[in-house]
């Protein structure tokens, strides 16, 4: 039988970010995880990007992941929205004098390489991969888990970052609001002959949302990622289009302001759905990242949200430790169920009003959504608070999202 102070179920981003964060600050944590992650380096396993918001970005800093980073990632300079290919585009930039960008872009197998690196390079992280857990006794003095290989571990707390699917907050009881949206995102990376500046844009269609998002060049290249939303009625056309016709779907959808584009990596498409934890916690146990919610990736919050969960969770657990506090105590989980309630609940309700809003078809819709932003452009402090959402940075953020150590 092993000790760890948290027990971690699920190896991918959410996890492995908080066994980063845990160790940085003193406390030991155990991953098991079913995946191979020799998996991760093929592009196949997973060819999305993501949006690292800047306070992320700051917690990458501090809990020293930073130096396993191989590729730096391309700053997001600003970002723009439209709709459809009308004039009048909402822009997002910081304030006047602010170097900082809104977030980077990032290919998920290279955080994915990154994180597991520090994980490995760490003194008080185990890591179990190609393990499966077999029991799970969640008791009144503490969490025993028995691991396929009949080792047993035991813990004050185990922590389910499972993903969407996550066994473990099935099996606690634990109810989800959940619906799927009647759309597929298509994802690729596009090379294009014009440089994109640093630029995200958001388009939005009544058929669902067009994401560009700027990626670093390569042997000279310019590059970008898409999230194409479009109904699931259409996404298997879009799929079986030969990569010249879907480039030249992808250039009008996006007006042809980058010039000639050709595809870069194999297209690939997943369903749209949401849910939305009725809690985040139990008996010894907290759920962070897609156990606890998912979203629509209108914003590109979803991954963000997860890092959130894991620098609020981080701290409650190292403060109440030099309190000497039971990890898994309820008043311990409360503060966190507090923390990441209400933030968790308002990026998810507003992304998905923001789907149905644009979602409205016709002229008059239209027209209102681009007085809106019109309106928005023309005054700076609701524009640079909206700025300030986008990189993360409002509200009560965790010591770690500041960039401070815990």
């Amino acid at each position: 039988m092993t000790r760890s102070d948290v027990i971690i179920l699920g190896g991918g981003l959410v996890g492995l970010a908080l066994a980063a964060a845990l160790d940085s600050s003193g406390l030991s944590s155990t991953i098991i995880d079913p995946v191979d992650p020799e998996s991760w380096k093929d592009a196949s396993f997973d060819g999305r990007t993501s949006a690292v918001s800047s306070s992320s970005r700051r917690m990458f800093d501090a809990i020293g992941l930073a130096p396993f980073l191989l590729e730096p990632g391309c700053p997001i300079r600003s970002i723009r929205v439209a709709d459809g290919l009308a004039p009048g585009a909402l822009s997002f930039e910081p304030p006047e004098g602010d170097d900082e960008p809104l977030g980077w872009m990032h290919e998920n197998r290279n955080l994915r390489q990154a994180l597991r690196a520090r994980a490995e390079a760490a003194k008080l992280v185990t890591l179990h991969w190609q393990s499966k857990v077999t029991s799970i006794d969640r008791g009144e003095h503490g969490v025993t888990v028995t691991r396929d290989s009949g080792e047993t571990i035991t813990a004050p707390l185990l922590v389910s970052a499972e993903g969407r699917n996550s066994a473990t907050r099935d099996a606690a009881g634990i109810r989800l609001a959940k619906w799927q949206y009647d759309h597929a995102a298509i994802v690729s990376t596009l090379a294009h002959e014009l440089p994109h500046d640093g630029v995200a844009w958001e388009i939005f269609y009544p058929g669902g949302p067009f994401a560009l998002l700027p990626m670093a060049d390569v042997d000279g290249s310019h590059r970008s990622a898409i999230v194409w939303s479009v109904s699931k009625a259409d996404a298997v056309g879009f799929l079986s289009l030969s990569d010249a016709d879907f480039a030249a779907e992808a250039k009008a959808a996006m007006g042809g302001f980058l010039g000639p584009l050709r595809m870069l990596t194999p297209r690939s498409s997943y369903p749209l759905g949401f849910h939305h934890a009725a809690r985040i916690t139990d008996r010894r146990l907290a759920l962070v990242g897609d156990s606890a919610h998912a979203i629509h990736p209108i914003a590109g919050q979803g991954l963000n949200l997860g890092f959130r969960d894991a620098a609020a969770l981080a701290q409650v657990l190292v403060e109440g430790a030099r309190l000497g506090l039971d990890l898994g105590d309820r008043q311990l989980l409360d503060r966190y169920e507090r923390w990441r309630g209400l933030d968790m609940m308002m990026v998810a309700m507003a992304t998905d009003g923001l789907s149905r809003l644009f979602g409205i078809p016709g002229r008059l819709p239209s027209a209102v959504r681009r007085l809106g932003m019109a309106v928005t452009n023309r005054i700076a402090p609701l524009r640079d608070r909206l700025a300030a959402e986008a990189r993360g940075t409002t509200g009560d953020l965790p010591l770690l999202l500041r960039g401070l150590p815990i």
